[in-house]
């Protein structure tokens, strides 16, 4: 038997070039630093492919059980991210061949490539981050709806362009996030499909001749099953984009609500006070509580959508085939998930201790004529037409306006000049009856403010909240358990 003793394991992807990487193009072309993050999804992608290449009697038993038993073991080891190597793949083939000597251990990457392999462990490592960000997204979504379930009676003037612009109730207002975070979870709900599927035995671009069952190593690392054309199944990111993008736009959408609690929580509004413990003191003023845990958000969705970025960059002016710039977007992944999976975490614990002052939202709308389109609703409901009622209920809160006063307490005579044509005795009856309450028990179209509304969108996001837990937790428990049985799989082997 041919036994080949290395001498530098540093030229093991290497044999075509006469000369080593020095030591500053090592640390140039290295993707080690970011590859701890795949380690374990490579030693488990080599541990199926080498189960495969048994069953397939390309490799002995004897050569199988050497490598797997190498492969354990490493799973427990803490690798060195100042090796020689240029990137994980090589660093764990490396350590199995010292291990168990090149005979054995140099058939572990036979009918595969890096090109495959990377690929691989990435669409493994983001399936697994979607399953868990899955899970922080529905807790997140749980807690919105059940703050929502108290607030159903707090009453908020709801902004547009940060102008007041109807009554509302906090609760609507927690439901439009729920809902936008629904989407989220939706989007990453079915860009799973599509990540899960095994781009392993592909080889460099083409294929590969040795009779491997590329089937075999789906089912065993749990994939629905492989990205078939060779060239795609190596070449493309498009996953990781679609991955990242749908990450993006939850950061996004908890922007916007750290935005808003930014605003609420100032002196100025006092709509919200936030935990003592999600906020920060200033270096040198007292008195102050600082939002930082909602501005850090802000400014990490702006990483995170930088990391889609250099993503795009990249990927839009690559050739066909794997090209190194490709080892370039695994940081941002890694970073993106990380960020929105702290961020979810981190929000929803706020959220459970925010306290939320329901006087100084409803004070908040003593002045501002909320219920002026109420007002020309009910006038277009006596038969006027709208666009007349919204010039009449116009005028109105004009002659308010300079008067100082609310429309409630505009005379007949300041009613009757306001509006021409129109009874001004009913005009003043429709003010009268119309206010604050009857706007909110009044508003009875689908996904509205009012009051019935909210207790039927409430539970039906709970229903929506119950479908999702049995889904997620039916995939993550896929997931466990095609690790647990690859590991038996290898015990048995390795008897």
């Amino acid at each position: 038997m041919l036994y080949i003793t290395i001498l530098n394991f540093m030229i093991m992807y290497r044999s075509r070039l006469k000369k080593n990487l020095n030591e500053i193009t090592l640390e140039y072309v290295s993707s080690l630093f970011d590859d701890a993050e795949i380690a374990f999804y490579d030693i488990a992608g080599s541990q199926a492919h080498v189960i495969m290449l048994y069953e397939k009697k390309i490799i002995t038993k004897s050569d199988a059980k050497k490598i797997l038993v190498a492969l354990e073991r490493l799973k427990k080891e803490k690798f060195d991210k100042k090796s020689d190597s240029e990137d994980i793949h090589e660093l764990i083939e490396q350590h199995v061949i010292k291990k168990i000597g090149m005979a054995s251990g140099g058939k572990m990457h036979t009918g595969r490539s890096r090109n495959d392999q990377v690929s691989l462990d990435i669409r493994m490592k983001i399936r697994d981050d979607i399953n868990l960000l899955c899970q922080c997204l529905l807790n997140m979504i749980q807690t919105l709806v059940s703050l929502a379930q108290k607030h159903q009676k707090t009453i908020m003037p709801l902004y547009t362009h940060l102008q007041q612009a109807q009554v509302g109730l906090f609760s609507h207002y927690l439901l439009s996030y729920t809902d936008a975070l629904f989407r989220d979870l939706e989007r990453l709900y079915v860009t799973y499909g599509r990540v899960n599927e095994s781009p392993l035995g592909a080889g460099p671009i083409g294929g590969t001749s040795i009779p491997i069952d590329r089937q075999s190593t789906a089912k065993l690392l749990g994939f629905k099953g492989i990205v078939e054309n060779s060239i795609d199944a190596t070449s493309t990111r498009d996953y990781v984009i679609e991955y990242v993008a749908a990450v993006a736009i939850i950061m996004t959408n908890l922007s916007r609500l750290a935005e808003d609690f930014v605003i609420w929580s100032t002196s100025e509004f006092a709509f919200i006070e936030l935990p003592d413990e999600f906020t920060s003191p200033s270096s040198v003023m007292p008195q102050k509580k600082n939002p930082d845990i909602l501005e850090l958000t802000r400014g990490k969705t702006a990483q995170v959508i930088g990391n889609l970025t250099t993503i795009l960059s990249i990927v839009k002016g690559l050739p066909s085939g794997y090209n190194r710039d490709l080892q370039q977007i695994k940081p941002s992944i890694w970073s993106s998930s990380r960020i929105a999976i702290t961020a979810l975490i981190v929000i929803k614990s706020m959220l459970e201790k925010i306290n939320v002052d329901n006087q100084n939202m409803k004070k908040a709308m003593e002045g501002g004529y909320l219920v002026a389109l109420d007002v020309a609703e009910n006038l277009a409901n006596n038969g006027i037409p709208f666009r007349t009622a919204h010039q009449i209920v116009g005028n109105l809160v004009k002659t308010a306006h300079i008067s100082k006063k609310s429309l409630e307490k505009l005379s007949i005579d300041e009613i009757k000049r306001s509006t021409k044509g129109i009874d001004p005795k009913t005009i003043k009856k429709i003010i009268d009856s119309t206010s604050i309450s009857s706007s909110l028990q009044n508003r009875i179209s689908q996904g509205s403010s009012g009051i019935s509304e909210q207790k039927r969108m409430i539970q039906h996001r709970m229903d929506k909240i119950n479908a999702y837990k049995t889904g997620i937790t039916k995939r993550g428990n896929e997931v466990k358990t095609v690790f647990s049985n690859l590991t038996l799989k290898v015990k048995s082997l390795t008897k």
